[in-house]
């Protein structure tokens, strides 16, 4: 304490104070403030007289200009000194100024280490190694503040798209935070790092992060194809078999004949090739169906395979056969399954709608028994707008999907023979993954838009078990969907079932059934939601590209405040404000008023 007096340059918490008084502790003044601080609490500097730090030069010295330094490091290289020499050594004098400069050497570590009374040099080349250290930092600094600069100003250099890759991660939801994002002042969530890079131009508009942010594998499978298992065949080449499908459609696996009255359901013998537990089955397993965006189609199975056995694709074609009798009640009796061979005409669904009363008529007789007794088991018939979105050589087209007579022709024939099929693994004890879905709360018959709107809230999903059970939105007692092989992974399971019963192998037990459901359903759950984000995503953009976009929206929701449409020709369901009064179902013209395709939203204005 003796040394202290009023007016002493002290060290206080990495900042200068001075001495003001001394009672039963010290008094200091820092940041204009007075303080009562104990002696340990500081480093004594120079005894002053200084009135205020106000007066010093409080940065760390420049040692560049420092000429000294080099000259001083060599000659208490091998010895500890005070910090008043060593002011004297670095700048001829020990004044308040030069102690503290002094000071912040010895602070700063780079050429000198130790207290105020043993100060020593740092070795060269460990000062050497440092300062490299350190002006790679201050270069790594310097070079992320230029690009945090560029990113504000929104022009990046190609070199930045390395460091963006991050804020990529965040958009796709591949990680939860981004130091840039953070940075610049932008909340750290998929939205605003997609905005972000769109106005970097780092993406282009047209991206669609969707298939990443549900992690969906956008390639096809390349793995060998092996050779066909062999099993006995029936020749059913003499049957007039049709595939029906959309024009352009390149995996065909189901075709329909009849015969003597008994209806055949002809389905691709996928299980022919995808054995159980084989690296085709497990890498099907794990996407567990097909993709269909917009702009592309990924497969869960190799093309070649679809070459191989999508039927009509070669002159005959090897099938799994159902065949079955639908009486006048519209059940489903006599039900057969065999191996086949046939030879199949594709036709589309527009052609088909030509002949319903000529070529078609008798199937058509048929299935309209079947659809009735659907009906009066109370299937659900939810008719609300459909649209189909592609992308064609960039261009973005939208089209109405209609049931038409030939669509409802051979969906019907698909349930019949989902419903055979499931009754005839009951009679056989074949353990499947039936397909169920239960009943809403209140079972409805809807007419107008608005009850097709409120009754589809009121649905559950349908789901798999190893056991069957009534579906409640086809109106059947029992289901199995087995007709796409090709493109649904559990359609396959079924056929690899039915394959080792038919040939007398072993089946898979309910654990294995179990395991592969779940697997396929939460792969297949996450491709219909990057479906349908992805359509959403293509009809934005579709309204970006018509920004004077009008249309007919039909009300199906009223609440205080806003009311639901939806639009006819896009599908959309966009709630708008309103203002006058309307009805349900009431017919309006709406215009597009924004778009934004991050927040995968459009406002729209009603315009009558």
């Amino acid at each position: 304490m003796a040394e202290l007096k009023s007016g002493t340059l002290v060290y206080y918490k990495q900042k200068a104070a001075v001495v003001t008084a001394l009672t039963d502790k010290i008094e200091i003044l820092f940041f204009k403030t007075t303080k009562r601080v104990r002696d340990k609490d500081i480093v004594v500097l120079h005894p002053g007289p200084i009135s205020d730090v106000d007066s010093l030069d409080l940065e760390i010295p420049n040692t560049d200009s420092l000429e000294t330094l080099e000259e001083t490091l060599e000659l208490i290289e091998d010895e500890a000194v005070t910090l008043e020499d060593l002011a004297d050594y670095l700048y001829g004098d020990y004044t308040p100024q030069t102690a503290w400069s002094t000071w912040m050497l010895v602070v700063d570590g780079l050429y000198f280490e130790g207290n105020v009374n043993e100060i020593t040099a740092r070795p060269l080349d460990v000062i050497q190694e440092e300062k490299a250290k350190r002006e790679a930092k201050q270069a790594q600094k310097a070079a992320w503040n230029a690009l945090i600069e560029r990113i504000k100003n929104g022009k990046i250099l190609e070199e930045d798209r390395t460091h963006l890759v991050e804020v990529e991660q965040l958009a796709c939801g591949e990680r939860e935070n981004s130091r840039i994002m953070k940075t610049i002042g932008l909340s750290e969530n998929k939205e605003e790092a997609h905005r972000l890079l769109l106005r970097l131009n780092y993406w282009q508009e047209s991206y669609n992060p969707w298939p990443r942010r549900h992690q969906i594998e956008l390639s096809n499978p390349d793995i060998d194809i092996p050779p066909a298992l062999e099993c006995e065949r029936q020749d059913l080449q003499h049957l007039q078999t049709w595939a029906i499908d959309d024009v352009g459609n390149q995996d065909p696996d189901d075709a329909i004949s009849l015969h003597n009255g008994r209806l055949y359901v002809h389905i691709a013998d996928v299980s022919s090739l995808v054995t159980p537990d084989s690296e085709l089955d497990i890498e099907a397993r794990s996407r567990g169906t097909n993709l269909y965006l917009p702009d592309q189609i990924i497969h869960m199975l190799p093309k070649g395979i679809t070459e191989q056995l999508g039927l009509g694709l070669q002159d005959t074609s090897p099938a799994l056969t159902i065949s079955f009798i639908i009486d006048e009640e519209g059940e489903i009796n006599d039900v057969s399954i065999c191996f086949s061979t046939i030879k199949v005409t594709r036709t589309t669904y527009a052609d088909a709608d030509n002949e319903l009363d000529t070529t078609f008529a008798d199937i058509k007789a048929i299935t309209d028994r079947y659809h009735q007794r659907r009906v009066k088991n109370n299937a659900a018939n939810l008719e609300l707008p459909e649209v189909n979105v592609k992308v064609i050589d960039g261009e973005i087209k939208i089209e109405p999907f209609t049931h038409t007579g030939s669509r409802q022709l051979v969906g019907e024939c698909m349930m019949a023979a989902g419903e055979a099929i499931a009754k005839f693994a009951e009679d056989n004890n074949i353990p499947l993954p039936f397909a169920y879905q239960p009943e809403p709360e209140e079972i409805q018959q809807p007419e107008k838009p608005s009850e097709h709107y409120a009754y589809r809230r009121q649905f559950k999903p349908s789901r798999h078990a190893t056991t069957a059970a009534p579906h409640f939105g086809l109106g059947l007692p029992r289901y199995a969907r087995v007709t796409s092989p090709l493109r649904r992974y559990l359609d396959l399971v079924v056929h690899q079932q039915i394959r080792a019963f038919l040939t007398g192998q072993e089946l898979l037990d309910n654990d294995a059934l179990l395991n592969r459901i779940g697997i396929a359903e939460e792969a297949s759950l996450a491709a219909r939601k990057t479906e349908r984000y992805s359509n959403q995503h293509w009809k934005l953009l579709y309204l970006k590209a018509n920004k004077d976009w009008q249309g007919e929206a039909i009300v199906v929701a009223i609440d205080e405040r806003n009311i639901t449409v939806i639009t006819p020709t896009l599908a959309l369901e966009p709630r708008l404000r309103r203002k006058d009064p309307v009805t349900l179902d009431e017919s309006l013209q709406i215009q597009v008023t924004s778009v934004d395709i991050p927040d995968l939203r459009a406002n729209f204005r009603i315009v009558n």
